[in-house]
């Protein structure tokens, strides 16, 4: 018997997510392309409104999130008792697999997926079931070939990171058609804003009409408020219900739901990040495959490039030129690494850098 105390089995084999560098000594500037944050920042409203919090730091946030749940519903016509926040939407993951998964069970999801899925499955100890994807796509078919009776959450991201590949609304409806409605289907939209394909769909419409469907959004990429962890999700009112009995009770601050109803007003700041993304994602492509490699398409604000054999002496290269971008090794992806679009600035530094490295 050891006489100190022990984890839960399996949480010491977890391997813990690692976020992407952004350090740098004294006298450089840094281009940081490895956390697909917003280079433009946020909107000077939310700045503002997350500065006015100061004096009430002492005072706890309201549980509810009253304030910022109302904004969400009112910014996108939903009913404001199926929204529930989180502190990111990675807070909202974990929940869901508190609420409804449990050992022994499974969690779905794709090859590439984000790599907060498994992790929240083997937390709570269930078995996470990862589906190989074609052509850096969500396979549909696989998905549902993968349900077996201890299935309990199938979670898709839509655009997918790090790949930036979509899935169009008829695969969603293929899918949630096919499942059996004890299973809880989560579409993680965080980066929907940047969509601009027709058949896309954030998971809105399937929420409204099935009651094992959850939509979750953030407001770390779009509105550049990653720093302040606010996320939402709009849930069947049962699932709402559930999720609202695990959170804790004072779970997104002050600041996160102050800034963040500020942030929804400013559709200015929103209009700008998307341009600068669309020239951004233009920019790197073309500059990138000009130095003979290959990039992957992206419905997000990052890109998915192919660089070989090289690609960890690239990226620790680029690193000492104070250049940023992220490693793919966890994703199975070693020859692959993910650059975040960043100003029109931002790119050219990185296209130049990368010019040096090779020639």
């Amino acid at each position: 018997m050891s006489n100190k105390p022990q984890a839960r089995a399996g949480i010491m084999e977890l391997s813990p997510y690692i976020g992407g560098e952004g350090r740098v000594g004294a006298g450089i500037t840094p281009v940081r392309l490895a956390s697909n944050e917003n280079p433009l920042g946020c909107s000077p409203l939310a700045r503002e409104a997350y500065a006015a919090t100061a004096s009430d730091l002492h005072r706890y946030p309201d549980g509810a999130a009253a304030g910022i749940r109302q904004a969400i519903a009112d910014k996108y016509k939903l009913p404001v008792d199926n929204i529930v926040c989180g502190a990111g939407s990675d807070e909202l993951i974990a929940l869901i697999m508190r609420a409804f998964v449990g050992v022994g069970d499974e969690v779905i999801y794709s090859q590439y997926g984000f790599l907060m899925y498994p992790i929240a499955a083997k937390v709570v100890g269930a078995k996470p079931v990862a589906v190989v994807e074609k052509d850096f796509t969500t396979d549909i078919d696989g998905v549902i070939a993968a349900v077996t009776p201890k299935t309990k959450v199938i979670i898709l991201a839509n655009p997918n990171n790090p790949t930036g590949s979509l899935m169009k609304r008829a695969a969603i409806k293929k899918l949630i058609d096919a499942v059996d409605r004890s299973v809880l289907i989560v579409l993680d939209a965080a980066y929907a804003e940047f969509v601009e394909d027709a058949d896309y769909a954030d998971g809105t419409e399937f929420v409204v009409a099935h009651d094992n469907v959850v939509m979750l959004r953030t407001f770390s990429k779009i509105h550049g408020l990653a720093a302040l962890r606010l996320g939402w999700g709009y849930f069947p009112l049962e699932v709402a219900g559930a999720i609202n009995r695990v959170r804790g009770p004072f779970n997104v601050s002050v600041p996160a739901q102050m800034a963040g109803v500020a942030a929804l007003k400013d559709d200015a700041f929103v209009a700008q990040t998307i341009a600068m993304t669309k020239t951004g994602l233009a920019q790197l492509h073309q500059g990138l495959n000009t130095l003979g490699f290959k990039t992957l398409p992206s419905a997000g604000n990052f890109i998915l490039v192919h660089f070989g054999a090289e690609a960890e002496k690239i990226r620790l290269a680029l690193r000492d030129r104070g250049v940023f971008i992220r490693q793919m090794g966890a994703y199975g992806l070693p020859e692959y690494l993910r650059i975040t679009v960043g100003t029109q600035d931002d790119n050219a530094r990185l296209l130049a850098a990368l010019k040096e490295i090779v020639n």
